[in-house]
């Protein structure tokens, strides 16, 4: 089948109807060839040789990828023309009494059994399919809630994001990724669950929850961390169970101030940040990284920010473990400073869709785990700021 997304339409009686995608073209004609391929095959044999038989496959050559409508005009088609070629003696050779010889009529049976067994067959393909379509319009909505699209420019900060899911009928999983512009800077936050399914997408929701709320309220970056661990705390308590209460989510949150020319970060057991400038690719770790969140009951130590030079024309990148996790074929990692270092500066959306291509022709299209990435760019002209917008 094709791999077209399914859209929905207006229709009367209801808000919106999914409509299925089509299937790809060669499936669609797979009727009329096998049609045609008889044609070819029968003057070929002998008249002892009735090949005519082979129709009573026609049927279900086309439920795989026609509807009941089309199926049962495939059933009615190929009786009829079971006994053309049966009993027309200037297309077959073969007399008009051959029309009702007891294996002709034994075919005709056959094939509207066998027309009838594929218009059901259809049937119940066009409604799994339609069921499958709207499971995948529910989660297309439910990732634009999840993880809205970012500006594309904040303030002086040209930002883009990336989001790949390792298996094709997913569209929504444990990474995330949010930036909210502040009194306090621009904050950014990139972050991945521990296990898959519901419960890692609920646990997404609610730290992205709690992030957009105190991300405003916060002065401290520090102090955010804090509130969104104790966010992720309460969601465990409440969900009670021991496997729950231990499911944790590693994160980084990054700061940026609308003045000066650098930037905060703080680490939740996450892969570092990189900083990419013109001459060089750097990780941004200092060894001080925190528990991932939810583990912070752990271990005592407060959260420790860490500050870094960011100059105009400077970006930074934050990933999950998916993008360094890939492997190629022979399970060699993906080098992804290497990597960056060997294409030299991107523009953001560039980088990401450089990053997107590489990642997939290094797996063969095969990701091993779900991907997110979120880069900012410092702006080198900086005359045409706007303020920070207030906290609400």
């Amino acid at each position: 089948m094709s791999h077209r997304r399914a859209h929905r339409v207006p229709q009367a009686g209801m808000a919106v109807r999914t409509q299925l995608p089509a299937p790809v073209a060669w499936m669609r004609w797979l009727p009329v060839l096998f049609v045609v391929g008889l044609l070819v095959l029968e003057p070929l044999t002998p008249v002892d040789w009735p090949v005519s038989f082979v129709l009573i496959a026609l049927p279900l050559v086309a439920a795989f990828a026609h509807g009941p409508l089309v199926v049962a005009g495939a059933t009615v088609f190929a009786v009829v023309f079971e006994g053309v070629l049966a009993g027309t003696p200037c297309c077959a050779g073969r007399s008009v009494g051959y029309l009702w010889d007891r294996h002709y009529v034994a075919s005709y049976f056959c094939t509207a059994l066998v027309g009838a067994l594929g218009t059901i067959l259809a049937a119940h393909r066009t409604r799994r399919e339609r069921t499958l379509a709207d499971v995948r319009f529910v989660a297309e909505i439910a990732q634009r809630v999840l993880l809205r699209p970012v500006p594309h420019r904040i303030g002086n900060l040209l930002l883009e994001s990336l989001y790949l899911s390792a298996a094709a009928e997913a569209r929504i999983g444990g990474d995330l990724y949010e930036a909210v512009p502040t009194a306090h800077g621009i904050r950014l936050l990139i972050g991945d669950v521990r296990g898959k399914g519901l419960l890692a997408v609920e646990t997404a929701a609610t730290l992205l929850g709690a992030f957009r709320e105190a991300a405003h309220d916060e002065p401290d970056l520090a102090a955010l961390a804090d509130r969104v661990e104790t966010s992720m705390d309460r969601r465990a308590m409440l969900l009670g169970g021991s496997e729950l209460g231990e499911r944790f989510v590693t994160a980084v949150f990054a700061e940026i101030p609308a003045a000066g020319h650098l930037v905060r970060i703080v680490n939740c057991g996450h892969p570092p940040p990189l900083l990419i400038r013109s001459d060089e690719v750097r990780e941004l770790d200092r060894g001080q990284s925190a528990p991932p969140l939810n583990l912070g009951m752990l271990v005592d130590d407060p959260y420790h920010v860490d500050v870094y030079d960011f100059r105009p024309g400077d970006q930074l990148l934050l990933y999950t473990d998916g993008i360094t996790e890939t492997r190629d074929p022979d399970g060699a990692f993906y080098p992804l400073v290497e990597r960056l270092r060997s294409w030299g500066p991107l523009p953001p959306r560039e980088l990401l869709e450089q990053l997107h291509r590489d990642l997939m022709a290094y797996s063969h299209n095969r990701l091993q785990d779900d991907t997110a990435a979120l880069t900012a760019c410092l702006l080198a002209d900086q005359r045409s700021v706007p303020p920070a917008p207030s906290a609400p």
